[in-house]
């Protein structure tokens, strides 16, 4: 009798393994490259996003994500990595894609809105330019994440809260089409890489940072700068979720599904979190704890000639990257103005 039930309980361990190997074995990992290091707010999205997968598509499929690119995949490269099937998914970003798409970086532009709601009714356009343009490069976009719309802000080493006292500073700023806006207000700026950032600040190569203020902490902004005023919310191009058509056509209805599921799920996700004054509020509350003095903001007057010139640049950018990227500046810039109103 003992011999027979030991015999039953091999039998049971056996298809229990065998049912596991199975199951292991049915289950398709797709590799899912991201540029953003893991301690970046949006990567807890995209982590999220590959566990919702996981569970609508009842295990079928497992998506690993690789933070900071550690596939060694280059951000300027992605759009042909895409069209050639090369990596499953990928964190699309459009202004990354300058040399291949130039049209892309004209989508959006910094000063386009002047209060943060504003950004959220140009969500579904923005979505619809991305999601078409990517399709062009054989990439299938299911949702993404919709970038915080954070405070962004000059922080300097001597007190300045209007355009007037930026005449005689040096100015870091993040893009091209910032130095061409600063350039307009007879400001001088320069692109210097967030890395690289606190370094020129601390040894003069510029007075001051334009910087996303909420986040300022994260880059120890508040060693190498004691003052803040507020500019401006973040005009912040949302991230993405692209599939390679590659992999989304060799995927089942189910599992094509999941992954749609799932990348709507973290957009509307995102979305309800995007523009939170209280987030802004308590941010504030804890740089001025760090010893950040907090500036009166810059005047209306100062902002409406900043978001002027910006929007001039804007143009110009887009006019030199070609009818596409004229269209999309008229679509959105009108659509922005509108919102300004």
């Amino acid at each position: 009798m003992k011999s027979t039930n030991y015999f039953f309980v091999v039998v049971l361990t056996f298809l229990g393994w065998c049912i596991s190997f199975q199951a292991q074995a049915d289950t398709r990992v797709l590799k899912f490259h991201s540029g953003l290091a893991q301690t970046r707010p949006e990567a807890q999205y995209i982590e999220e996003f590959a566990t919702l997968v996981n569970e609508k598509s009842n295990g079928s499929l497992q998506v690993d994500v690789y933070h900071s690119g550690s596939l060694g995949l280059k951000e300027a490269d992605m759009l042909r990595i895409m069209k050639g099937g090369m990596v499953d998914l990928a964190l699309m970003y459009g202004e990354y894609y300058k040399r291949d798409a130039p049209a892309l970086a004209s989508v959006y532009a910094q000063g386009a809105i002047t209060k943060a709601e504003q950004h959220l009714a140009l969500l579904p356009t923005l979505r619809s330019i991305y999601r078409d343009a990517y399709a062009k490069w054989d990439i299938h976009t299911v949702g993404g994440v919709v970038a915080p719309v954070f405070d962004v802000g000059l922080h300097c080493k001597a007190p300045v809260n209007s355009l007037a006292e930026l005449k005689d500073k040096k100015v870091r700023v993040w893009s091209g089409h910032l130095v061409d806006t600063f350039k307009k207000l007879g400001i001088s700026a320069q692109v210097i890489g967030q890395n690289d950032m606190y370094l020129a600040l601390q040894t003069g190569v510029v007075d001051c940072a334009y910087y996303l203020s909420t986040v300022a902490k994260t880059v120890s902004l508040q060693e190498v700068t004691k003052y803040e005023s507020y500019l401006h919310p973040w005009a912040a191009s949302p991230w993405m979720f692209g599939v390679s058509d590659r992999t989304w056509k060799s995927l089942t209805a189910d599992q094509q599904k999941a992954l749609t599921d799932a990348g709507e799920e973290i957009w509307k996700k995102t979305k309800l979190l995007a523009v939170d004054p209280q987030r802004e509020a308590a941010a504030r509350e804890e740089r001025k704890s760090l010893g950040i003095t907090v500036l009166e903001p810059f005047s209306e007057k100062d902002v409406q000639t900043f978001v002027d010139a910006a929007m001039s640049a804007w143009k110009d950018m887009a006019e030199a990257s070609g009818p596409e990227g004229m269209k999309y500046y008229e679509t959105v810039s009108t659509l922005a103005k509108e919102q300004q109103k």
